[in-house]
């Protein structure tokens, strides 16, 4: 099957081309032995006749500086042993940016591959008064050039049929094997920018009397008093309209789990097999998939500021921060998508150029605060945080879990600071970032990420913390101790509970906890949360339900109030625990193969681990104190 490269540079329109191209027809995983994501698709060339679309990592040039690039780079070269070369590649360019976009093109040009040039965001340049004469463009290139608009899907046919003929044309000319170098000469480099000084004299021009959208709202949102606070405005907003828009859905699945638990006790007989599947298997898994609605409007948000332009502005604006702590704004990136997950923060920090930098983003990847970590905030704020309106507009729960996002922003830049000036010292690094203009975001490609994040969301709900919910409703039933006399229901539940070889885990456990204001119950949680972080919910849902009757069986939520032993203090504590600490397996294994080492997983677990012990126990302190 051909194989066909989607070649461009960062937000140049890539992605979505890709998405309009393959549709549903994607698979993703990691190129050999990196953890760089690797995107692939079919295509249809023509009725029974398919290629293999290859989505690569952005780059600026073949002139790799980051990982992303390399991987690129090696690619179009055919320098990889375990990749194939593409026989055609499609050069992406955003036609709002030609003058940033045609040094790529020309570079891939010069790799003698069948090239074929894709034309983006052609609406846009429309709207800006920018005019691209296609022909005069394609002409002064030498290769042919398509007009595309991926969210309009405009020019898809076009750009196919452009395909299908380079790939007749390629049977006869086969691509040689050898890998091609990159020419960096000096007097290479002056060419390729005289040819593009050409290129957009002879085919490019521009109104003078049009609007520029991006520049009149970029004096807004750029400013250097009005940027910032905007942009505080705006996630807080984000952080309060998740909180509170997500609250019908969830209860609606909250409704739905008790439900299923109903039906299934007055289905099934009493006895272990019951108790598994009710107490075990859908307490488990149902409190954590209630927080679902929620997961997607984080990613919602993200995706929205990402494919309007405005996720761009807000490393540009934050670089001032970043810079105070040593590291530059393009470490923000890596910084914001550990929101949804640390895992693929971890992995975007490969764009950082600096390498004791990209290891201080790693490092404090995970204290950003990640979509896991939700379903803990969420549970904990609704128990022992009133829902009072501040200002008219705000909810005090909205606020806490606006407070708790910014505290973990704080702690990062904080830690990075540290690590800047010691064990990882070096000098600053600058900053140059191109800033991509602004568009209307594709319903399209909001809905596949959801799609995606909500796949993956629910296959871990059915993997591992199914799993977990499983080992731990027999620990917390096994053996069954026999209860002294005279107890009601209630109280033997308890009882057998605590005489479990998770009860007695726990106990064993508790002193080491005991200052922080957590009981053996929550010891439990917090060891069986290391495999991930919601999983405490799990666990607790699981430790609660144990041995409860319908009449007994509240809401997570309740269950949490009713529990004598957990108090302000100890949920204050718990939020600063589960903010700082590392409680995640993945996120350690995921670092050990970005650093290519065992020491730097085991330095981040060690200082997140004490410095989450600290100050949780100053947190209970506090709040003892002050109660």
């Amino acid at each position: 099957m051909t194989r066909v490269a989607l070649v461009g540079s960062p937000n140049s329109g890539k992605t979505t081309l890709f998405n309009a191209l393959t549709g549903s027809r994607q698979k993703t995983g990691n190129y050999a032995g990196v953890t760089i994501e690797k995107k692939e698709g079919i295509i249809e060339l023509a009725p029974g006749r398919q290629a293999t679309l290859l989505d690569l990592p952005g780059a600026y040039s073949l002139d790799a500086r980051t990982p992303d690039e390399a991987i690129t780079a090696e690619m179009v070269r055919g320098a990889r042993a375990d990749e194939s070369r593409p026989e055609i590649v499609i050069a992406v360019a955003d036609s709002t940016n030609l003058e940033r976009n045609l040094y790529l093109v020309l570079q891939l040009k010069e790799q003698k591959l069948p090239l074929v040039v894709a034309l983006t965001m052609s609406d846009l340049a429309e709207k800006q008064g920018i005019e691209v004469r296609r022909e005069k463009l394609e002409q002064a290139l030498g290769v042919p050039v398509v007009v595309t608009s991926a969210v309009k899907r405009r020019g898809l046919k076009e750009l196919i049929d452009e395909v299908r003929g380079l790939a007749d044309r390629g049977a006869e000319a086969p691509v040689p094997g050898p890998a091609i170098d990159v020419d960096n000469s000096s007097a290479r480099i002056i060419e390729r920018y005289q040819t593009i000084e050409a290129t957009l004299k002879s085919a490019v021009s521009r109104k003078q009397t049009a609007r520029d959208v991006t520049r009149a709202i970029d004096r807004v949102l750029l400013h250097k008093v009005l940027g910032p606070l905007i942009l505080f405005v705006a996630f807080a907003l984000m952080f309060q309209l998740i909180f509170s828009f997500a609250k019908i859905p969830m209860d609606a699945l909250a409704a739905a789990v008790s439900l299923l638990q109903d039906k299934l006790r007055a289905a099934l007989p009493p006895g272990d097999f019951q108790s598994l599947l009710v107490d075990g298997v859908i307490a488990g898994v149902g409190a954590v998939v209630v927080f679902l609605p929620q997961i997607l409007l984080l990613f919602a948000f993200i995706l929205l500021f990402e494919d309007s332009g405005y996720l761009a502005r807000a490393a540009f604006i934050l670089d001032r921060l970043m810079s105070r702590v040593g590291l530059s704004g393009r470490a923000f990136i890596p910084l914001l998508s550990s929101f949804a997950c640390a895992i693929p923060g971890i992995m975007a920090s490969r764009t950082v150029e600096n390498r004791r930098d990209r290891l201080i983003t790693i490092m404090v990847s995970p204290l950003m605060t990640c979509s896991a970590r939700i379903p803990v905030y969420t549970m904990l704020i609704a128990a022992f945080v009133p829902a009072t309106r501040v200002f008219g507009v705000f909810t005090l729960q909205g606020l806490v879990m606006s407070g708790l996002y910014f505290f973990g922003i704080v702690a990062a830049l904080v830690v990075a600071a540290v690590l800047k000036r010691t064990v990882l010292k070096s000098g600053t690094s600058s900053f140059v970032m191109e800033l991509p203009t602004y568009k209307i975001p594709s319903a399209r490609n909001l809905l596949l990420g959801l799609y995606d994040r909500a796949r993956i969301f629910l296959r871990r709900a059915g993997t591992i913390i199914l799993g977990v919910s499983v080992v731990l409703w027999a620990l917390a039933t096994y053996p069954k101790t026999e209860a002294p006399r005279g107890l009601d229901d209630k109280a033997v539940a308890a009882y057998r509970l605590e005489h479990s070889i998770a009860g007695r885990a726990g106990r064993a456990f508790e002193p080491l906890i005991r200052p922080l204001g957590y009981d053996w119950k929550i010891g439990v949680a917090l060891i069986s949360s290391f495999a991930a972080r919601e999983v405490v919910l799990s666990t607790l849902g699981t430790v609660y339900a144990i041995g409860y009757d319908k009449e007994n069986n509240t809401a997570l939520v309740n269950r949490v109030r009713q529990e004598k032993t957990f108090t302000l203090a100890t949920a204050v504590s718990l939020l600063v625990f589960y903010a700082l600490a590392l409680q995640c397996v993945s996120t350690i294994a995921i670092t050990r193969r970005e650093t290519n080492s065992w020491r730097w997983p085991a330095f981040m677990f060690a200082y997140m681990t004490t410095l989450a012990y600290t100050m949780s126990w100053l947190a209970y302190r506090v709040v003892t104190f002050l109660a």
